[in-house]
């Protein structure tokens, strides 16, 4: 009897110890597979609802959805889904870039502790593997951006394609990253519709109302945009001695710097430094400060270069938008101080990330596990033989246009690797041999909150 009382007494014990607490979308984000996503949809006439509701309201319509990762497999009921995107949205046929979201129809629902997953189409990118890789970068360059994974999807039993898998920016995101979900978070817009506003940073007035155009607050329903519109009006009108002291009091200064020369490193110019979109800002109620959240990269490596001659190779490494306002990015390199701090985090990442042992390497694995799987998609962009030669050959797109636009190159996912070597020649101490490293202004990183 004692025996019995003693097993039952440690039995309780261990039921009663705290488990390892699971992150959010371990499962999905973990070791690199492919997803397989089953989602059934309700009604018979779902294509013509989702297409509806995508020139209207864009209201998600219930399906249920199974997705099975190496782990297990889950079916969840009333999933709400939707179509999304802007130029994406013009792949040919019906594979379309949609959104999940497990919790539209069931209140707390969620998968792998995950609210909603986005579905990207390879949408000019023949390789499927731009914004996989250059989003582990990344998160190994400790950059904030969400992570990606690929996945097979049927709708309806029939199969519809291969995709990216990518990390919705959400309360959940922030928790995981940051440890701090409670401030407000912007979106950079996405709007293309006549009189529509670039999310430039452009200091704009004291109103929001002059603002909701090019930024969507995402998180926080005070709806106070007084903090946003003041760090705007900061980076617009201090005067230069206060931009160069103070701007590491307003936003995460190292970060951001690190951020931004990673993209003119791999050519991500669909984003602030070109388009000025794609991009979060969060307000981290911790650091007091604002940080930069990389969003929607799947033009990278050269991909988007409307308005910007010549080779994505020889892309400068002091470009500030050219004749496009970019005020944070500009004043940054109009600073020698700045500009040299900046230059510091893209020589580092120049020689930790743009070599045969990183790049090479993670694109013959991401060739390697995807390759049947893109081959067995029979609604994808381009060919099988557009997928194996783009990532080592430049992809002639046909007809007028720039970058990866009509006419313009899909760089070669190796070959753009050149980069590298042409930076050694270019100016700001990009030039030498070996692991350079400027030395970088500690006094930017240094801050207190503002009070």
């Amino acid at each position: 009897m004692n025996g019995l009382r003693i097993t039952n007494w440690i039995f309780a014990l261990i039921l009663c110890m705290p488990c390892a607490a699971q992150t959010e979308g371990n499962n999905v984000f973990g070791p690199e597979h492919i997803l397989q996503v089953d989602i059934d949809f309700y009604s018979p006439s779902y294509w013509n609802e989702l297409l509806t509701e995508y020139d209207g309201e864009q209201n998600y319509i219930p399906a249920a959805i199974t997705i099975a990762t190496e782990v297990d497999t889950t079916t969840l009921d009333s999933v709400g889904i939707r179509l999304k995107g802007n130029s994406s949205m013009n792949h040919p046929g019906n594979k379309k870039p949609f959104k999940v979201d497990f919790n539209r129809f069931i209140s707390g629902q969620a998968y792998d502790l995950l609210k909603k997953l986005n579905f990207n189409n390879g949408f000019k990118d023949p390789t499927f593997a731009r914004e996989k890789v250059f989003l582990d970068l990344c998160e190994d360059a400790g950059v904030l951006a969400p992570r990606a994974t690929f996945a097979e999807v049927r709708y309806n039993g029939e199969a519809w394609g291969f995709y990216t898998v990518v990390e919705q920016i959400d309360d959940q995101f922030l928790d995981r990253s940051i440890g701090d979900d409670d401030g407000m978070l912007f979106k950079a817009g996405s709007n293309f519709g006549p009189g529509s506003d670039e999310a430039s940073l452009v200091y704009e007035g004291p109103d929001a109302s002059d603002y909701g155009d090019a930024y969507e607050l995402k998180m926080n329903e005070s709806d106070d945009w007084s903090d946003f519109i003041g760090f705007i009006e900061f980076i617009n009108t201090a005067s230069d001695e206060q931009f160069e002291n103070e701007l590491g009091n307003h936003l995460d200064l190292q970060a951001y710097l690190r951020s931004a020369a990673l993209d003119n490193l791999f050519a991500n110019l669909d984003s602030y430094t070109l388009s000025a979109r794609n991009y979060y800002l969060y307000q981290n109620t911790t650091l007091g400060r604002w940080q930069w959240i990389k969003w929607d990269c799947n033009e990278t490596f050269g991909s988007y270069a409307f308005g910007v001659p010549g080779d994505m190779t020889e892309f400068d490494v002091e470009f500030d938008g050219g004749n496009y306002d970019r005020p944070l990015l500009e004043r940054i390199l109009a600073n020698e101080n700045l500009k040299n701090a900046y230059l510091a985090e893209m020589c580092e990442l120049r020689e930790l990330y743009f070599n045969s042992e990183y790049l090479d390497s993670r694109l013959d694995a991401i060739q390697a596990l995807i390759q049947s799987a893109v081959f067995d998609d029979e609604n994808k962009m381009y060919s099988n033989a557009d997928f194996t030669a783009n990532f080592d050959n430049n992809l002639n797109t046909g007809g007028p246009g720039g970058g990866g636009g009509p006419g313009g190159s899909l760089y070669g996912l190796h070959s753009l690797r050149g980069r590298s070597k042409r930076l050694r020649g270019q100016r700001g101490g990009l030039h030498g041999a070996g692991h350079i490293r400027p030395v970088r202004p500690a006094a930017f990183f240094s801050v207190s909150k503002p009070h």
